[in-house]
Parts: C-alpha cells; structure tokens; sequence
C-alpha cells in the first residue's frame, strides 16, 4: 500500500441510498447539499463525494442541471477536491449516471468495479412512515435488484471520463471487485497510484466484521503491492468503527450521511460536518495527521481544481 503520514477523509454528503424521510438531516435540495458540503470541508474533509437529489421529493438524480445548481458554490466556497458519482443509482443506466461527470469534468469520480445484488429492503424494518410514494418502493424493489457494472459498463467510464484527466475512487464491494480493477490494471487501463475505496456491510458485498476488512486489505496488498491508496467504508452502525480499525492500518477514511445516518446508538447525525468531526478526533487519538486538500491531491495525482468544467 502507498505509504503516507497523513489521512484523506472524504465525506459522501447525500448519496441515492437513503430517502429523505429517514432523517430532518439528509440534504436534498441544492442549498442545502451545498451547505452541508462546505461544513464538511470547513470540519476536515478533503474530498467531498457528491450526488444530486430532485429538490421536490428527494429522488435521486443524475440531471447535470441539479449538479450545477451546487457545484460552482462549493468550488468557490472550499479547496476541497469535488469527486463527483457515477454510480447514481442501481436504477439508473450507465449512460444515465455517467452524465454529470462527463458534463463537469472533476478532479475526482466514483467508480464501481463490478456487479452485484444491492439489497436495501432490511431498511423497510426501521422505517416504516414515507413522506413520498417512491421511497417504499425504492427500498423494495432491491429485492430484485442487481446493480449492473459489467466489464464494457466500467471500459466506457474509464475511457470516457479519463479523457477528461479525470481520475477514480474505485468502489470495491468484494473481493471480486479488487480482481476487475487488477484486471484493468493488467490491461494498462488504469494507472497507479490506485484510489481503493473498500466498501463494507451493505447487503450484496462483502460483511462488515474484521475479519472482511482484513481479508480485503490482505488481496489488495498482494494485487497492488505499494501502487494504491487505501480507504474504508463502513455502511451504517459499522461506520466509524471500521474507519478507525482501517485507519490504524494506514488507511484513509469516509464517512457521511451517504454511507450512515447515525452519531452512536441511537442518536442520528445532524450533518455531515458531525461525523467528519467524529472521525477527526479518531485520527488525532491514533496521532495520525489530517491531510488537507491539495496533500490529498498530490497523493493521488489529480490534475487540480482549476482543470474542471464548473
């Protein structure tokens, strides 16, 4: 693994997974995914992973309209890298989530390195009260749902944004995931250093005990020896814990309402900002730096924030 003394934590402000009945303090509309973007920035985030929401209902949406509505006021308001998805949502086509990458152009976007089941039905457990019809069956449907990243799905996003000089924060959700990026790498396709986000605990990956976040790291680490970055995502109550755990390691971090509502047991998130600052006192308590913006930039060779198109 690439070997730094400082932290990048990235923050997932809103993402598609969670609805907006589930918590007051999920942002949906333009100003407040803005808001809760810079906060995050201001509370020790580097990089800011931003999807974009109807400002209605709350669906998600991969509209570049509703992405240029916060984009510029982010970029004006913070050095953060932006890392904008092209994963919007399972429901949505390639061509649909690729959009507002392609469109802007950042410095950073997601990448989700395979196939796989996405089921988020177990929510429909905790909430039961939906302020929008689509909500329930957003949450149903991942009953039946496979969330299609096929090797030609991944071939077009490489090739498409990495035209742009954009680079990736390769999602993986398994084991498997680690081997396509390998196999990419293999193909010259991708080239180092590496930005591996470990993603654990949602259902159709990879678990979230210890023993997964090991696993995990051990493949990477005999796949991508010293060329990669490693990071940890923890999905809901796991989310600090395995970031710290990770961390401990040498990994970087995400938190952010996208991956968790949650401040503790029971106790929900009052924004983003709260759990970057959860996390932040992790680091300091490991004696490990923070990195700021332009070090995470230089760590993962980006081409800067005056090479986008917003």
């Amino acid at each position: 693994m690439a070997k730094s003394n400082k932290v990048i934590i990235t923050c997932a402000v809103t993402g598609a997974i969670h609805t907006p009945s589930m918590s007051p303090h999920l942002p949906v509309t333009a100003e407040d995914i803005a808001k809760s973007a810079i906060e995050a920035a201001e509370a020790g985030a580097a990089v800011l992973h931003l999807h974009a929401r109807d400002p209605i209902d709350g669906r998600p949406t991969q509209e570049p309209a509703e992405f240029e509505k916060f984009l510029p006021h982010i970029k004006e308001s913070t050095n953060a890298v932006i890392n904008i998805t092209t994963g919007g949502s399972p429901h949505m086509t390639v061509q649909e989530r690729l959009q507002p990458a392609l469109k802007f152009q950042p410095e950073l976007a997601s990448l989700n390195m395979g196939s796989m089941n996405f089921g988020l039905y177990p929510m429909l457990k905790r909430f039961k009260d939906f302020n929008h019809e689509w909500e329930k069956a957003h949450l149903e449907n991942s009953r039946d749902l496979v969330f299609k990243n096929t090797f030609s799905d991944i071939e077009y996003i490489l090739e498409t944004c990495g035209n742009n000089g954009t680079r990736f924060e390769f999602e993986c959700y398994d084991t498997s995931h680690l081997y396509n990026l390998a196999h990419f790498v293999d193909r010259g396709l991708v080239k180092p250093p590496f930005f591996v986000q470990t993603v654990f605990g949602l259902l159709g990956g990879i678990g979230g005990h210890p023993e997964d976040l090991m696993h995990m790291k051990r493949t990477a680490d005999r796949l991508f020896g010293d060329e990669y970055h490693w990071s940890i995502l923890g999905a809901g109550r796991s989310q600090i814990s395995l970031a710290t755990m990770g961390a401990s390691m040498g990994a970087n971090v995400r938190v952010g309402l996208e991956d968790s509502l949650w401040a503790g047991p029971g106790r929900m998130a009052e924004s983003n900002a709260t759990q970057v600052s959860m996390i932040r006192q992790v680091l300091s308590g490991l004696s490990l730096d923070i990195a700021t913006p332009e070090e995470a930039r230089k760590m993962l060779a980006l081409k800067g924030a005056n090479n986008v198109a917003f």
